[in-house]
């Protein structure tokens, strides 16, 4: 079986990389209709304390843009408020547990997981499967010395707040999470890829990180295919989080986009192919050019 769901929010959610930002060349995007550039940048989500400091092209690309658009602005919430928002999403219902929710062999293979950790798993009882297994990627980057804290997107963000410029959110805190509850009836195939994800995970991201870093979008369209399969589980996971997600904002971008320069910093992974952004924005009438860091 190819990578599906945990693939997608590693490479959406969580790229790392283990040398400093300024010697990289990721890609961005040129989109010009009407006489107005726009920027599309694809981003990482978590990473360790090299990675602090945009590429000088990407801070310039900000600096000219009239707004900074981003999929959630995380940076306006405190914590208490993420998890006053985030928890009626994530708690299960009308009595469900995590192991009513699991198979028996799935359950313990989370409960002996967690019981590695010095975690008892009962705290997790009221948590719906996705919720947990966040918590599990979580441990892991955590561990690994990575977290979100030194990110692109939050440095796009700090960036951003840093030059007053205004900032658009393409979703609400609570959209993101709902995305992941459409998945529910699929808890044990959740199960299964995040510890296939687990097992070969700094094999898995070497030449992903890679690509990322030099802006190889040809590898980066392959970890796209990768990432699903024709099952139902893989077809549906590919039209929750990526194809849905991209048409919603190219149609909430297209207007002001024609209007104003904007800024637009999205997960990598919404970019390549005939459903991400740079081809439904084509479609759109614009022209979309990827420029090298000189540009």
């Amino acid at each position: 079986m190819k990578k599906t769901f945990w693939s997608l929010l590693y490479i959406c959610f969580a790229f790392f990389t283990q040398l400093c930002l300024a010697n990289t060349t990721p890609a961005l995007w040129h989109v010009e209709k009407n006489g107005v550039t726009s920027y599309l940048f694809g981003t990482v989500h978590v990473g360790d304390e090299a990675m602090k400091g945009l590429p000088s092209y990407v801070e310039q690309a900000i600096s000219r843009s009239d707004k900074v658009v981003v999929e959630v602005d995380i940076s306006a919430l405190s914590p208490m408020q993420i998890q006053q928002r985030s928890m009626p999403l994530m708690m299960l219902r009308n009595g469900r547990t995590l192991e009513t929710e699991l198979s028996s062999k799935n359950y313990q293979r989370l409960s002996d997981y967690f019981a590695q950790k010095s975690i008892n798993i009962a705290m997790f009882s009221g948590l719906k499967p996705w919720a947990v297994l966040l918590t599990m990627v979580q441990i892991e980057y955590q561990n690994a010395g990575y977290s979100e804290q030194n990110g692109i997107d939050k440095q796009v963000l700090a960036k951003a707040n840093a030059i007053g410029k205004p900032i658009m959110e393409l979703e609400s805190l609570e959209q993101q999470l709902e995305m992941f509850s459409a998945l529910d009836n699929y808890a044990d195939e959740m199960v299964n890829d995040t510890f296939r994800q687990l097992k070969d995970l700094d094999h898995y991201f070497a030449r992903l990180i890679s690509a990322w870093k030099q802006g190889d979008t040809d590898i980066l369209r392959q970890y796209y295919h990768d990432a699903f399969d024709d099952s139902e589980f893989g077809q549906l996971n590919e039209h929750i989080l990526l194809i849905e997600r991209n048409q919603n904002w190219v149609a909430q971008l297209n207007q002001p986009m024609q209007q104003q320069s904007l800024f637009i910093a999205v997960g990598a992974l919404h970019l390549p192919e005939k459903n991400g952004l740079v081809n439904l924005l084509r479609e759109q009438g614009f022209t979309v050019t990827k420029r090298q860091p000189s540009q």
